[in-house]
């Protein structure tokens, strides 16, 4: 039996069977796609199967394309831009491939004929990382020996902006080499913003000052590189090594206001550069032990080198540059065996990272900061009858210094999950976790930078982490037709990060970060997916309220957001027609308020072969697109900001890919831990 079966989990399917002809090859073949419900490493998922009698599935040529027909509530899939992003405020999607965090470069060179199921995972552990809302594990077959060779290109046909990658894969045997290069860059002049700020002076008066933009550019390029050797024998071992290069550079960015000062108008020009450089090298391990007992680990070393320049003469000229160097360890182990009647899981974390900013100029400054981070969790995970269980408890001793600053904090992590299978079309789950929050590293820093001729940004060395504890309850309904929950979640954060302004004597704003009471998040969603004509005609929506308490030490601040998403989906033979809109993001986090923009897209996509070709017009008939709105709600500083992009607006795109693939397959080992990092600590 191979690893990736070898999970504790049980689902209930709702499988369809139809007989249809396979555009492919032109022949007839029984194809049956499943979803089910289940629960995975005391996680709640969601799987998705493709599987086919006789050819795979020819409509979609990449990853992007198959998740986008998936319609996975709360998250926007843009196949042209090879995107995947939540759209609910709740943290970030985490892509993997055999259980390996994945990149863009990975998802497109994966063919979606070798893919065997897609787990969606809407509740993730604490083993993903900080800020992982959502993950999807997607499991693929591995070629015994042959090789895949593709590149895939997007360009804008509106805007300024591209996106090239070539990659490759070669087997043999038991070896798989791959490499991939991907080079991506924009030029924009057409974001604009505008702005109103009233500041509470000392004596009372309120003094106000608009800014709005008269002209701006942004450019930036990017290079990505990475080459990867895989050994894997999938009933005993798994070795993976790879070494990749990132090199980023914006160069000489700016932009030109007009500035409403009281009786004065001027115009402001602020001018920034960034530049950097990161190879990172990633060992990984998997050793079954018997059949029951299991080793995994897994070691990652990363460098960060960043330049970065800024100047702006908004009142009188303020310039800083910083030079940044980053050099971090991550290491984790993890040790499983499956007993009777559970699985005993148990594992450590460690991490440290070194930073070294010097801050040159105006913010003249230089920050070391050294982290160090040990984490250990055990769990057990089993069935009784129709109810399936995790308990686990974990805790963390995290040791800070940073420039004569020194912490030490200890964190419990405990976890409860429980699933019941009323039958084979409804369940219902509750999970309740607590976990220790930690604060960006360019926050814990004592560096102060000007924001403009009446703001301050400084970072504040005694922040502490705070505790986040989270309740999710879901009832589910399944069908072969029809897919539909309904969740609430609940989040309590104890003594967090929040926002915290200051006025000086001489009527300077400065904006930092405390711990301080409470945020509370309360989310209530119901998605629906119905397929009107099985495998021809979808549709999916899922809406619901979020609601947010912030209990500053000297403010409160509630707000309540409506949000909603939309889709219909085609499938007619070699052509995919879509249809996509949500509301946006709305959402109020401290003493701000923010909007995200609302998003629609109408695509088009043609597979000929083993090529691809995709058309999307975003956000259509609309020429001046708001991008984003924010208000700052404190009770000395409120502002009021809009933000309008020309580029993103009535955006029509074209993507071009192609694959060929050569080989017999067999299925992957599955890969159950992944570390990475790309925190510079720059504020």
């Amino acid at each position: 039996m191979v690893q990736n079966e070898t999970i504790d989990y049980t689902f209930h399917y709702s499988l369809f069977r139809i007989l249809r002809l396979c555009t492919g090859c032109g022949e007839k073949h029984h194809t049956r796609r499943g979803y089910g419900e289940g629960s995975q490493g005391g996680e709640q998922v969601r799987r998705y199967d493709y599987l086919s009698d006789g050819c795979p599935e020819q409509a979609s040529n990449n990853v992007y394309s198959i998740l986008e027909k998936l319609t996975l509530a709360n998250l926007r899939i843009d196949n042209i831009n090879h995107t995947v992003t939540a759209i609910d405020n709740r943290g970030g999607v985490q892509l993997r491939v055999n259980g390996i965090v994945a990149g863009k470069q990975e998802m497109l060179a994966l063919n979606p004929k070798d893919i065997a199921k897609i787990n969606f995972i809407n509740n993730p552990g604490v083993r993903y990382g900080d800020g992982i809302a959502y993950v999807i594990d997607i499991v693929t077959r591995r070629a015994e020996s042959g090789y895949t060779v593709g590149t895939d290109l997007t360009t804008a046909l509106t805007t300024l902006q591209g996106d090239g990658m070539v990659y490759g894969k070669w087997n043999k045997g038991r070896s798989e080499w791959s490499l991939s290069y991907d080079v991506n860059g924009y030029k924009s002049k057409g974001a604009k913003s505008s702005q109103l700020a009233e500041y509470t002076l000392t004596d009372g008066s309120i003094y106000t000052v608009e800014r709005n933009d008269v002209e701006s550019l942004r450019k930036s390029i990017a290079h990505d590189a990475k080459l990867t050797y895989n050994w894997a024998d999938t009933t005993a071992t798994v070795f993976q090594t790879s070494l990749s290069g990132a090199f980023n550079d914006a160069p000489d960015d700016y932009n030109i206001k007009e500035i409403a000062d009281g009786a004065r108008r001027y115009r402001a020009t602020s001018r920034d550069a960034d530049k950097s450089y990161s190879p990172v090298l990633d060992i990984y391990f998997f050793r079954q032990i018997t059949p029951r007992q299991s080793v995994t680990a897994n070691a990652v070393g990363t460098y960060i080198s960043t330049q970065t320049s800024n100047y702006y003469d908004e009142g009188n000229p303020y310039r800083y540059d910083v030079d940044g160097k980053t050099s971090s360890l991550l290491a984790e182990i993890i040790y499983e065996n499956r007993l009777k009647p559970f699985t005993l899981s148990a594992g450590g974390n460690y991490s440290y990272k070194h930073i070294k900013n010097d801050y040159s100029g105006d913010a003249s400054s230089l920050t070391k900061t050294s982290n160090n981070r040990l984490y250990a969790f055990a769990e057990i995970k089993g069935t009784m009858r129709k109810l399936r269980y995790t308990l686990g408890a974990g805790a963390s001793y995290i040791h800070y210094t940073q420039n004569g600053h020194r912490y030490d904090f200890q964190t419990f992590h405990p976890k409860v999950s429980l699933t019941y299978d009323i039958n084979n079309s409804m369940q219902l789950s509750y999970t309740c976790q607590m976990q220790d929050k930690v604060s960006r590293i360019a926050m814990t820093s004592d560096v102060m930078v000007r924001t403009n001729s009446m703001e301050w940004t400084a970072g504040n060395p005694d922040l502490k982490p705070s505790h986040d504890m989270d309740h999710r309850l879901q009832f589910s309904y399944n069908t072969s037709r029809l897919q539909t929950f309904v969740e609430g979640y609940y989040k309590q954060c104890l003594k967090p990060n929040m926002a915290h302004y200051e006025r000086t004597a001489d009527n300077q704003f400065i904006y930092t970060q405390k711990n301080q009471k409470e945020i509370d998040v309360l989310n209530v969603m119901a998605y629906a997916g119905y397929w009107i004509l099985p495998e021809k005609l979808q549709v999916a929506a899922n809406g619901g309220v979020y609601r947010c308490f912030n209990f500053g030490n000297d403010y409160t601040h509630c707000y309540t957001s409506w949000f909603y998403v939309c889709s219909i989906t085609a499938y007619l033979g070699n052509i995919t027609l879509q249809g996509y809109a949500d509301n946006g993001n709305r959402f109020l986090e401290g003493e701000s308020k923010g909007y995200n923009a609302a998003y629609s897209v109408l695509k088009a996509s043609y597979t000929w072969r083993n090529w691809q070709f995709s058309l999307s017009w975003a956000n259509p008939l609309n020429n001046n697109y708001k991008a984003y709105e924010n208000e700052l709600l404190n009770r000395n500083l409120y502002k009021h900001t809009v933000g309008y992009s020309k580029g993103n607006g009535n955006q029509v795109s074209l993507n071009v890919s192609w694959r060929l693939s050569r080989g017999s397959k067999r299925n992957s080992a599955e890969k159950r831990i992944s570390l990475s990092d790309a925190d510079n600590g720059i504020l």
